[in-house]
């Protein structure tokens, strides 16, 4: 081993090949060793610069190395507080919940309570499901085609997405799954205003249906707007009928916000667009403030646990807490929100331009700076609605071409077509324009290789 070697990409990825699980995902498509990260880039160590449109799944509000961020922890670091509480209460634990608690829309602000779980996202689905089958005594649950959940065993099962679920036999039973409103390629055929009313329609009529075969839940469980599953956001004709009708049939509503919230949406949650109030919200990703943390809100109402009746060793992380606190703060300033807003139409138009330009890409979508660009096979077999099939083929090809034009970003969707923005709400116009710039250059090549 040389020096020369440590400085080397390859010497890392080699490395990471020999010892770490074949489930490895993200070094497959981007084969670096990240050294250095500020704000929306990243620097390998052999010196190449990035921009940073992935942002740990959307998990960086304020970008890599924020400095109020890092200032706020390192206070806490050099304070001798406690950094590892269980669920035991601290101050900076009581500053973080009342700043939460205050930032809750409707009557859920003045009736809300808060688990914290284990610092993955997957155990704030896990904890959310057992706290509505604890409070209504009921086993099913109800979750949508498309939603993506997490891969811990009970959020999997909950999850559309089959090819993580193909090889795991005997997970959660009782789930029943529902067509999810996607007006580019609707499960009715339908798209538009017509497909959200069918998607309405079958929802509840199967719910009051007695001859329906399905027994009323104990929950019901959706993205506002669609991440994994390829940037979908849900009508707010949709969200506001779910409400309605998880109500009168009193069945708890659960909105997971752990990629569309937190700002990302430009609202604070992403279900605020259509003006309701669920009954639990999921929280991770952005809300620990680049630490790992994760929790359940929900109405007082459904508080039936008893003591020890969801626990985790990690829910008590100070950093997470008082990184999170000042990303709160940040995020939910309506300026901040609009101008998360700005930026993403934008980088929207831009898109939407790129797409009159181009045969690959098929529909652009999104809210906020949670943006979707799908890409199709012009040439391939077309839907019932007339939309050339999915090419996850295409969008892969387009990936590589950012990455090797130093551009970092995601895909999703079905087959894999969709490349996703999910980066930092702090990014500048400047950086959006450079971003929209190397996605356009390898747009265009693709699609010239692909003629």
């Amino acid at each position: 081993m040389n020096n020369m070697e440590n400085l080397s990409n390859q010497y890392y990825i080699d490395r990471q090949n020999d010892f770490e699980s074949s489930a490895r995902s993200y070094p497959r498509k981007f084969p670096f060793a990240l050294k250095k990260a500020k704000g929306s880039w990243v620097e390998d160590v052999e010196g190449n610069r990035y921009l940073d449109f992935l942002c740990g799944a959307g998990t960086l509000a304020l970008g890599h190395n924020d400095e109020e961020v890092n200032q706020a922890m390192i206070d806490l670091l050099t304070s001798d507080a406690p950094l590892h509480t269980l669920d035991l209460t601290t101050p900076v634990k009581d500053r973080f919940v009342h700043t939460i608690l205050s930032l809750l829309p409707g009557e859920l602000k003045d009736n809300a309570k808060i688990q914290f779980c284990s610092p993955s996202g997957t155990d704030a689905v896990d904890a959310a499901i057992k706290l509505c089958k604890t409070a209504t005594g009921r086993s099913t649950v109800i979750a949508f085609s498309g939603g993506y959940h997490g891969m811990g065993h009970g959020a999997l099962a909950l999850t559309g997405n089959l090819n993580a679920k193909n090889k795991v036999a005997n997970l959660m039973a009782g789930v029943q799954f529902m067509p999810y409103p996607y007006s580019y390629r609707c499960p009715f055929g339908l798209g538009g205003e017509a497909g959200t009313k069918a998607c309405i329609n079958y929802l509840e009529r199967l719910l009051n249906d007695p001859e329906s075969g399905i027994t009323r839940p104990a929950a019901l469980i959706l993205e506002p707007i669609q991440g994994e599953g390829g940037v979908i956001p849900a009508p707010v004709e949709f969200l506001q009928a779910v409400r309605r009708i998880t109500a009168e049939l009193d069945i708890p509503m659960i909105v997971d916000e752990i990629q569309c919230g937190i700002g990302r949406s430009g609202k604070l949650f992403a279900f605020e667009y259509a003006d309701i109030v669920p009954d639990v919200i999921l929280s991770s990703k952005a809300i620990g403030g680049t630490q790992p943390m994760s929790v359940v809100i929900y109405n007082r109402k459904l508080d039936k646990w008893t003591a020890g009746a969801h626990a985790g060793t990690f829910r008590g992380n100070q950093l997470a807490m008082a990184a999170g606190t000042v990303v709160l703060n940040r995020v939910s300033d309506p300026a901040f929100l609009a101008d998360v807003v700005r930026k993403g139409d934008h980088l929207r138009a831009a898109m939407e331009q790129l797409k009159q330009e181009v045969s690959i890409i098929g529909d652009v979508r999104g809210k906020g700076l949670m943006l979707g660009v799908e890409f199709i096979n012009p040439k391939g077999k077309k839907d019932v609605m007339g939309h050339p099939e999915p090419s996850g083929e295409i969008a892969a090809l387009v990936q590589k071409k950012c990455f090797e034009k130093r551009l970092i970003m995601e895909k999703g969707g079905r087959n894999g077509s969709v490349m996703r923005c999910l980066c930092a709400l702090s990014v500048t116009m400047d950086e959006i324009d450079t971003m929209i710039s190397i996605f356009r250059e390898a747009v265009r090549e693709a699609a010239d290789e692909l003629a």
